[in-house]
């Protein structure tokens, strides 16, 4: 009984590690690497390009780890209308952001978008993502209405399952989908508490699934995400590694990490009980 107290109380310190952990992230303008890290089985990537729309963005891609605590999934890559370094830190700052405005040095909204050809043994594709922002909760419905799109083709299948609605600033928050929202800001409307997620995004979505079928031959994917009203706050998008599959089969790392520790804990205490 003492051994399996022990085992349980590592599996405690293991969620509470991964409930504090700061996301670790590194810049990446490399469309390759990005592009495979999110391939999956079954899938077949080519073509990869990263498309970046103002001055300044070199640091707006990148790979993370450690994010099950606060994004939702372990690892995968995130694309920023700004810059990665607003998800490696905690909440402390009220305006994290980089104005990359329009190439030249005009004013504009930044744009930043990841783009690939692929093609699909099972003729469907599958990924899980997040929606993080520092819009949230004050430029709600404010005309400041951050948002980001996953063409398929040329459709948009970023959409907040039951409403169909895509997913952005106004349309899941406090108020809205509320289903699907986490957030991280202390001075939300009454009754939508902080989670105090180690991360700086004052708001995210949970994990959410896109998919689609009947696929055959080549298909065009483009993640993107861009701003409007302003180009100041940054907005993110998170893919999970190796999601973007031809089956819905992919784990959660943080769920098989907890339940593989819980496997261990049990088998140690019953070979001493036996």
């Amino acid at each position: 009984m003492k051994s399996l107290q022990l085992c349980l109380g590592a599996i405690a310190l293991s969620i509470a590690g991964l409930a504090q952990a700061v996301p670790v992230v590194t810049a990446s303008t490399d469309a390759n690497a990005l592009a495979n890290a999110i391939g999956g089985a079954g899938i077949t990537i080519s073509n990869a390009q990263l498309i970046t729309n103002g001055t300044g963005l070199n640091n707006a891609a990148g790979l993370f780890s450690s994010g099950a605590g606060t994004v939702g999934f372990d690892k995968g890559i995130l694309l920023t209308t700004g810059t990665v370094d607003c998800a490696g830190q905690s909440n402390t700052s009220n305006n994290c952001g980089q104005n990359g405005g329009a190439p030249g040095g005009a004013a504009g909204n930044d744009t930043v978008s990841l783009k690939f050809d692929f093609s699909s043994s099972t003729g469907n594709v599958f990924f899980r993502y997040v929606f993080a922002s520092e819009e949230y909760n004050e430029y709600v419905n404010a005309g400041v209405n951050d948002a980001f799109q996953l063409l398929l083709n040329g459709t948009n299948i970023a959409l907040l399952p039951g409403s169909g609605q895509e997913v952005s600033i106004d349309n899941v928050n406090c108020l809205s989908n509320t289903a699907h929202y986490r957030n991280n800001r202390a001075n939300g409307p009454a009754g939508c508490t902080s989670l105090n997620l180690d991360i700086q995004y004052d708001g995210l979505t949970t994990v959410l699934t896109a998919s689609g079928t009947g696929l055959t031959g080549t298909n065009s994917f483009e993640f993107k995400i861009f701003d409007r009203g302003d180009n100041i706050y940054d907005s993110a998008v998170f893919i999970q590694a190796g999601s973007f599959s031809g089956t819905n089969d992919v784990p959660l790392p943080g769920t098989l990490a907890l339940a593989g520790l819980g496997l261990m804990g049990l088998g140690f205490a019953q070979r001493r009980k036996a």
